[in-house]
Order: structure tokens, then C-alpha cells, then sequence
């Protein structure tokens, strides 16, 4: 089944899931996540995270949590993952009900800071583009025209024009 494609969730340190076709066989697994796969089983949906085995110990980037009912951190996968479903003997693609759930779980990801040796993890917010806010010296341009009944000129002008300076 290796030329099936599978169409699954990736989920990538400090970015959103987005949804991508690949094929279901061992070779493209690994690809996809940069190493040897290790399969984890966290819902109670079958569906499997796909991670790279050894990701911590290469040094890989956390990405996401794995927590309890309650909440609580128990792991943390590193590295790039994928959320598939679970065929008889095969990994398969993700219902679309499942996509959207998987996709909105991870949807904000997360930052880890170690802080008195504990691990502190953030949710990393969308910054939201910021409207360009004129300058100061635009402001004062601004500002001088409105005062101006001249168009433009600055009043020493103006008096010195009309004969007052």
C-alpha cells in the first residue's frame, strides 16, 4: 500500500496545522517527520500521532503538548508530526470531521521555556498586522496645513508677507 495517499493533519513547531496528501507508505512517514516514526496513541478517536522516535534526543524543537483530562502535561512531542487515522494494518487518511477537529486541537502553537528548572509553555498568539500609523513629523505637516489659511505657509511667513514682522 505504499502508493496509497493518505490525507492527514501536519503539524510543525511553532506554526498551525495545515492538511497535505502523502503517501501512506513507511518511506514518506518518515520524511514527513525526519526520522524513524514512532506511533502514539492520546485520544480516544482512532487516530495516532506520527512522530519521529528520536526527536528529543536529536535536539528537535518542541512543538506540542500531550495533556491528561484534567489538563495536566504528561509529554511533549518534538519535531514535526502527523495525526492520521488507523486502518486494520495500515495508517489511513483522517475523516474530515477528524481533520477539522485535529487541526483546530492544534491550532495555537506553543512556545517552551525552561525557568527554574521546570518547563513553562505559552500559547504563541497571532500577532495581528498593525495599522501603519503616520509619523510625528506627518502629524505636524498636517496640523500646520489646518492652521494655515494661506495653503501651507507657516505664520512668521504669512506676517511677513502681509507686512507684520
Amino acid at each position: 500500500m505504499d502508493n496509497e495517499k493518505i490525507t492527514v493533519p501536519v503539524v510543525e513547531p511553532e506554526k498551525k496545522p495545515y492538511v497535505k496528501d502523502i503517501d501512506s507508505g513507511l518511506a514518506s512517514l518518515q520524511k514527513e517527520v525526519g526520522g524513524y516514526i514512532q506511533a502514539v496513541y492520546p485520544f480516544e478517536e482512532p487516530v495516532a500521532i506520527i512522530c519521529d522516535e528520536e526527536a528529543k534526543l536529536k535536539g528537535s524543537q518542541l512543538n506540542r503538548t500531550l495533556r491528561d483530562d484534567e489538563g495536566h502535561i504528561y509529554d511533549v512531542v518534538a519535531g514535526t508530526f502527523l495525526v492520521v487515522g488507523m486502518g486494520e494494518e495500515d495508517f489511513t487518511s483522517l475523516h474530515p470531521d477528524h481533520i477539522k477537529k485535529f487541526s483546530d486541537f492544534y491550532h495555537t502553537p506553543e512556545m517552551f521555556i525552561k525557568m527554574d528548572g521546570k518547563l513553562v509553555v505559552l500559547p504563541l498568539r497571532e500577532e495581528k498586522p498593525k495599522a501603519k500609523k503616520p509619523s510625528v513629523l506627518n502629524k505636524l505637516n498636517d496640523l500646520k496645513e489646518q492652521d494655515s489659511p494661506s495653503g501651507g505657509k507657516n505664520p512668521m511667513q504669512r506676517r511677513n508677507a502681509d507686512g507684520y514682522g
